[in-house]
């Protein structure tokens, strides 16, 4: 079997075993998470947010260094003209 490409991989759950996981699927998977809640909490699109893009989002982020996850919200946020500190709200709100 050739190589996925993360748009390929993304019909299941990321695989933390699977020698073939590159740092792009952990970033692809927490871009994949922010994108979808600015679309459901600020845009009103279709809902996109899913129970497998959260806790893939969730999973990744143990592999991701602070400053690679802050510049994806923090782009994110500018490129959807969202407030930062809102968006962290949303991704994550306080119990």
């Amino acid at each position: 079997m050739g190589r996925l490409f993360p748009s390929e991989r993304r019909a299941m759950a990321l695989d933390f075993n699977d020698p073939d996981l590159e740092f792009s699927d952990l970033v692809y998977a927490y871009q994949s998470w922010v994108m979808a809640v600015i679309n459901d909490e600020k845009l009103g699109g279709d809902k996109l947010l899913s129970d497998e893009i959260t806790d893939d989002a969730l999973s990744a982020m143990r592999f991701l260094p602070g400053e690679v996850t802050a510049a994806i919200e923090t782009s994110l946020a500018r490129v959807y003209d969202v407030d930062p500190d809102e968006l962290a709200g949303l991704l994550f709100p306080e119990d």
